[in-house]
């Protein structure tokens, strides 16, 4: 059980704990600044709803390591992806990516990587900004099952799971809570 005061049901298997979560982030924002010789020329891009806090977690850590701000943008991707009902209203949230991507290396952050379907819509969505020079994916993380051919630059966890089995990643800033937790899926 994790510091943070949230009961599992007997349903649920706590498999990284907030110190852990904290722990991965401190070391992707290592492996981001050592990738990109710095952070002058990097954007993160949280993608709603969870990849939000952890980019601009990720840009606090950066900043006070490498006393450069770092821009954080947040990303809905509802609109570009393939799985949308032509029936169905979906939920949108907001998108604002204030700092120009021209030329500078994107950051997409999420919170966990599955078939890759996220993503490639979240690169779709990222056209409507400019031309990145790079983009780069990071997760927390990676439970396997690939569709496209798509893999992250940065992974807290890799966590092969089956298709039976559902990862739920908690976020204090969206649950009150930091926790991944992995539970089976009801068929």
């Amino acid at each position: 059980m994790s510091n943070n005061s949230h009961e599992l049901t007997s349903e649920e298997k706590e498999i990284i704990s907030s110190g852990e979560i904290k722990r991965s982030l401190i070391r992707i924002s290592h492996e981001i600044l050592e990738r990109n010789s710095g952070a002058e020329n990097v954007i993160l891009v949280g993608m709603h709803t969870r990849g939000v806090p952890l980019a601009k977690r990720l840009a606090s850590l950066m900043r006070e390591f490498e006393g450069t701000p770092v821009p954080v943008g947040e990303l809905d991707i509802t609109l570009y992806r393939d799985d949308i009902a032509a029936k169905t209203t979906p939920l949108m949230r907001r998108t604002n990516i204030e700092a120009p991507v021209e030329h500078k290396t994107v950051v997409l952050v999420d919170d966990v990587l599955f078939t890759g379907r996220s993503i490639r819509a979240a690169m779709d969505a990222l056209n409507d900004f400019g031309r990145p020079r790079q983009i780069q994916l990071a997760v927390l993380v990676d439970r396997g099952h690939r569709e496209l051919p798509i893999r992250a630059d940065y992974v807290g966890k890799n966590i092969p799971t089956s298709l039976e089995e559902a990862i739920q990643v908690r976020i204090l800033e969206t649950d009150s809570v930091d926790s991944v937790v992995v539970t089976r899926e009801a068929m």
